[in-house]
C-alpha cells in the first residue's frame, strides 16, 4: 500500500512560482516508485472537474497540458522518492486543488490534495 501527501500549496501573486512536492510513503513505495511507473499532477477547481496537468512516465519522460507548458515542471527525486511540480509565473486560471497521482500495477494512488491559490 502506498500513500501519497501534497504539500508546498499556498497563495501567491500573479506571476509568482510554487514548487508542490508529493511524498511516497507506505510498505508498498520504493526508493524509484516515481521513475518505474507512471506519475501525474491533476488540478480540480471550484465547479469544474478535474484536469491533467503534467506526466513522468518510466525513466523520466514527461509531457503537459498546453496551458501550462514551458511554465511548469515535473520532475522527481529518488532518494527521497519525492516528486515535484514547480510552477512558474503562476496565472489565476492556476488556481486549484492539485493532486499527484501515481499507477502501480494498474491500480490508481492518489493524495488528498494541497491548494494552490494565485491573485490577479
Amino acid at each position: 500500500q502506498v500513500q501519497l501527501v501534497e504539500s508546498g500549496g499556498g497563495s501567491v501573486e500573479a506571476g509568482g512560482s510554487l514548487r508542490l512536492s508529493c511524498g511516497a510513503s507506505g510498505t508498498a513505495s520504493n526508493s524509484n516508485i516515481f521513475s518505474v511507473n507512471t506519475a501525474k499532477w491533476f488540478r480540480q477547481a471550484p465547479g469544474k472537474q478535474r484536469e491533467w496537468v503534467a506526466l513522468m512516465t518510466p525513466h523520466g519522460p514527461t509531457n503537459y497540458r498546453q496551458s501550462v507548458r514551458d511554465r511548469f515542471t515535473i520532475s522527481a527525486d529518488d532518494t527521497s522518492n519525492t516528486m515535484y511540480l514547480e510552477m512558474n509565473n503562476l496565472k489565476p486560471e492556476d488556481t486549484a486543488v492539485y493532486f499527484c497521482n501515481l499507477e502501480i500495477n494498474m491500480k490508481p494512488y492518489w493524495g488528498p490534495g494541497t491548494q494552490v491559490t494565485v491573485s490577479s
